[in-house]
């Protein structure tokens, strides 16, 4: 789990980088055609239908994960690499709310604490104008695209719940299949053609990425989801690293306590779920 986190920061560093002069869509396309092939060739060795059973509802996970995917490399160009790992952390958070409303499993007086909680950690991580004056430590428009970014994690975590039937594979391959057709539209005239260095940088991506989901699935596989989860919030504290040593990007006292209520509410939430496991990585 400690490795899958590493990987999952160099994966955010990357886009980062990259997204100095590439647009973040493009990096996202680059992505999904990397995982679509990836996704295409596991589904075959494995021998089932690449295309599923509830193709509605495969489809509908696909785009919540592309809006979700879209988002977070979008915030992680704009904002502070760390305070947008810190935002997308909310997704646990906004998946028991979802779950709650949608699929009515039950929420009560903790679930509901853990929600306000994470809310007070968003806003001391953004310290936003109208509540702590001034003009507000990070913009908010990128904030809110990152709060998106979140809750269509959350979505896509939710709609997964409801396919019961499904293999995990064909799940996976949904992501890039409506990532793809629905990105290449949006780059257009945006695109710009990448130099040697990005085009190492955007295999860095895929290549990092792909490390880090074999890592978390061997967590998963060989630790209680509450105990491996948590060890995932590792991400945070590289991430926070990274952007000192590469963008000088020092995040403050409040950042810091933000961030632990945020974490702190999100394992009281794992630790309420009965014996399930809870979702707490970006929807990468």
């Amino acid at each position: 789990m400690a490795l899958g986190a590493f990987w999952f920061s160099v994966m955010s560093l990357l886009v980062k980088l990259a997204g100095a002069r590439l647009p973040s869509q493009q990096i996202v396309l680059a992505r999904a055609v990397f995982t679509l092939a990836l996704s295409w060739g596991m589904v075959r060795r494995a021998g089932v239908s690449a295309w599923g059973h509830d193709r509605a509802r495969l489809v509908l996970r696909g785009t919540f994960g592309c809006v979700a995917l879209s988002c977070f490399y979008y915030s992680l160009v704009h904002l502070p690499i760390a305070e947008a790992t810190i935002i997308q952390y909310m997704n646990p958070v906004f998946t028991a709310v979802l779950a709650g409303l949608i699929l009515r499993e039950r929420m009560g007086r903790r679930e509901i604490a853990c929600v306000g909680v994470s809310l007070l950690g968003v806003a001391l991580v953004t310290r936003p104008g109208f509540l702590f004056g001034g003009g507000g430590r990070l913009e908010p428009a990128y904030v809110g695209i990152a709060l998106v970014g979140a809750l269509c994690s959350a979505a896509a975590y939710t709609t997964i719940r409801t396919l019961r039937g499904e293999h995990s594979l064909v799940i996976v391959f949904y992501l890039p299949l409506v990532t793809v057709p629905v990105t290449v539209p949006l780059v257009g005239h945006l695109a710009k053609w990448p130099t040697p260095l990005e085009w190492l940088t955007l295999l860095g991506i895929g290549v990092t990425t792909q490390a880090a989901q074999v890592y978390l699935t061997r967590g998963l596989q060989r630790e209680p989801a509450g105990r491996a989860t948590a060890v995932g919030y590792l991400q945070i504290v590289f991430a926070a690293l990274w952007g000192v040593v590469f963008f000088g990007e020092y995040p403050d006292g409040w950042s810091v306590l933000g961030a632990l209520l945020i974490v702190g509410s999100t394992l009281v939430l794992m630790r309420g779920v009965r014996g399930e496991a809870v979702e707490v990585v970006p929807d990468e």
